[in-house]
């Protein structure tokens, strides 16, 4: 199996389905990356239950769930995973941030609990084991993939993710804040020599001193850092909900005219690195 990445959803914060969102996508967050025989599911926002779709489709039966960390609409679409319901499925689901809050599957259990879900999470047919891990560790999924973590700067803790196989890498930084002229020493040491970067680009640079303190970054602050820390392609991501496809169209083309390893992420769109 060669590596692949492939964008389930894109957007930040909350769903967007309007008639204004369908060409760069409103589901949250949610990527599917396939290497070494592996299936690596980042994030459970509303673009899982697609991909759930996809995987009974296509008879996957066993994935890992990587999460970035537990706000909602990184969470919303775990609820409606089909293939967590059908019994011989197996799927790990994973945490750096959690360990002192009681752990990945208490939060996942809450969200599924009454009064704000009707159903329980024990009611999830499939093998479900959760693993909580501390940023800044190092893992291995199966036999050839690697995965390294950092922490981000996120209210309430935040992991970044890089993923290696066969000489090939991507990260996953998402949902993490940066300081205006001091770029982040931990995504700078993860992300280095990367072949993508996709990076939270919730805001523009005009955007960013009003949102201060509010968890996330600008895809300028992604272009910095890819051309310090010589990664090949950025995926600008988690895009605002405010955002439609007529900003996101300009925004593209500004992009792409400062920094040609720029691209914006679309739902469905693929990257093969290998």
């Amino acid at each position: 199996m060669s590596f692949k990445v492939k964008f389930w959803g894109v957007r930040g914060s909350i769903a967007t389905p309007s008639p204004n969102h369908t060409f760069f996508g409103g589901n949250t967050s949610c990527i599917e990356v396939a290497a070494g025989g592996e299936r690596i599911i980042f994030d459970a926002g509303t673009g899982i239950r697609n991909l759930g779709h996809w995987f009974q489709k296509k008879n996957v039966t066993r994935a890992h769930l990587l999460l970035s960390h537990t706000h909602w609409d990184h969470i919303n679409g775990f609820p409606f995973f089909s293939p967590a319901f059908k019994k011989g499925n197996e799927f790990l689901i994973r945490a750096g941030h959690l360990s002192d809050m009681g752990g990945v599957h208490s939060i996942l259990s809450q969200q599924m609990s009454q009064p704000t879900f009707p159903v329980p999470i024990e009611i999830m047919g499939a093998k479900l084991e959760f693993e909580d891990f501390r940023a800044g560790d190092t893992f291995m999924i199966g036999n050839e993939v690697r995965i390294r973590t950092t922490p981000l700067h996120h209210p309430n803790g935040a992991t970044g993710y890089r993923v290696e196989h066969k000489g090939k890498s991507v990260c996953y930084i998402t949902d993490t804040e940066h300081i205006i002229g001091k770029p982040d020493q931990n995504i700078l040491g993860l992300v280095e020599g990367a072949d993508l970067m996709i990076y939270d680009s919730t805001y523009t640079d005009k955007e960013f001193p009003s949102k201060i303190n509010w968890g996330h970054s600008t895809w300028q602050e992604g272009v910095r850092l890819c051309q310090a820390a010589n990664v090949e392609q950025l995926a600008i991501f988690h895009h605002d909900p405010d955002h439609e496809d007529m900003f996101m169209e300009r925004l593209e083309a500004e992009a792409r005219h400062v920094w040609t390893g720029a691209l914006v992420a679309r739902e469905n769109m693929r990257i093969t690195l290998a």
